[in-house]
């Protein structure tokens, strides 16, 4: 967590409005491995992070609400009863999304005064509009006295992405950035949303990120896209989510499904079976298998889910390349941000070099290296 950044969300709320705010760190997440399986009811691997939104929240007495924008210098007044979602691609949208969803539930706030500041890279697949959501609905239960339980708080969240972003997600983002455990990784059944904490002695090896700075555009069309796929598959199969299916399964409706689908389909019921192997792996801190697995994960997101992209797929083969690196692939929703990447201690800076070196002729562009913590999830910080 970063306290530069809590200060200086909480210097500049009490510049503006006069008042002294509570502050509240939201952090990003990493997810290990299980990608694209939890709005298949699967289980996925996330951690929170030590990067976040840092967030200054207070009640305001200007008969309006504020919410400030430090990292893009923008500001925005809105009433409570006259919610609705603006132009798509906004960030308020997440703000009014998670304020329009604790009205809905009946829940009684007032007007209120936001400024907050993230250090997650941006088109880093990390979640920021996650670790966003979580810093409003966090502060709101927190000035307002709402009750609301942390379960209750990231279905808010995750709703207000649904109602007012317009991306179909699942409950991962939400869940680790609430509920992360530092040093941990969470083994989360997106069925029961229930999740096993799994503490991760790395010994030698660490996690290294690799951002390709590049967001191609058809993410958020493709992942919706991706979800309605697999939700044809799971009611032709009469199941409730991909979860409940197997390989075999799969196979007797193999006729009636385009073989694209198949594949799509085929990829979610084997990276469910590939994370539960990588928590197996992690209880028998067996590093090698867990990078296996990874790259595995990473081969299905290319060939089968085909949601990776060419810089995705230079930065992984750059991976394989090199035996220190255990394991690697995509992480997030995917055609574009960063490989998350299992690699010696000894090895990270040199690999970094030669990776972001290759990229550079490659593409004509930088990527951006970042070494990360796994962290405790939404949290006051006094």
């Amino acid at each position: 967590m970063s306290k530069e950044l809590i200060n200086e969300v909480t210097l500049k709320f009490k510049s503006i409005f006069k008042s002294e705010p509570i502050a509240i760190f939201s952090p990003g997440r990493i997810n290990i491995i299980g990608e694209h399986t939890d709005y298949n009811g699967g289980f996925v691997f996330p951690a929170a992070v030590d990067k976040g939104i840092a967030a200054a929240i207070q009640k305001s007495n200007s008969g309006n609400s504020t919410a400030i924008a430090l990292d893009l210098d923008s500001t925005i007044e809105f009433e409570l009863d006259k919610l609705k979602p603006s132009k798509e691609g906004s960030w308020e949208n997440y703000v009014f999304g998670v304020v329009a969803e604790i009205q809905n539930r009946n829940k009684v706030i007032g007007d209120f005064n936001i400024v907050f500041k993230g250090n997650i890279p941006a088109g880093a697949g990390m979640s920021s509009s996650a670790a966003l959501e979580n810093s409003v609905v966090f502060g709101l239960n927190e000035l307002f006295d709402l009750g609301l339980t942390k379960k209750e708080m990231i279905l808010i969240s995750q709703k207000a992405e649904h109602n007012y972003v317009g991306v179909k997600c699942g409950i991962m983002d939400q869940y680790a950035s609430m509920f992360g455990i530092q040093n941990n990784a969470l083994l989360l059944d997106c069925r029961t949303v229930e999740s096993k904490p799994y503490e991760i002695d790395f010994k030698d090896h660490q996690l290294m990120l690799i951002n390709t700075n590049v967001k191609h555009s058809l993410s958020d069309s493709a992942y919706n896209d991706r979800r309605s796929a697999c939700e044809s598959v799971a009611a032709l199969l009469k199941v409730d989510t991909l979860r409940e299916a197997t390989e075999e399964d799969l196979e007797k409706v193999m006729d009636k499904i385009t073989p694209e689908n198949y594949q799509k389909a085929l990829y979610v019921i084997q990276e469910i079976e590939r994370t539960q192997k990588a928590a197996r792996a992690i209880e028998k801190n067996d590093l090698e298998t867990l990078g296996a697995l990874i790259y595995a994960s990473h081969s299905g997101l290319q060939h089968q889910y085909k949601v990776s992209c060419e810089e995705l797929d230079f930065l992984v083969a750059q991976a394989k390349k090199n035996k220190k690196v255990l394991g690697a692939r995509m992480m997030g929703g995917g055609f574009g941000g960063c490989t998350i990447n299992l690699v010696a201690k000894s090895e990270a800076t040199n690999f970094a070099e030669i990776a972001s070196k290759a990229y550079k002729n490659k593409f004509n562009k930088e990527c951006s290296v970042y070494f990360v913590t796994l962290s405790d999830g939404t949290h006051i910080v006094k």
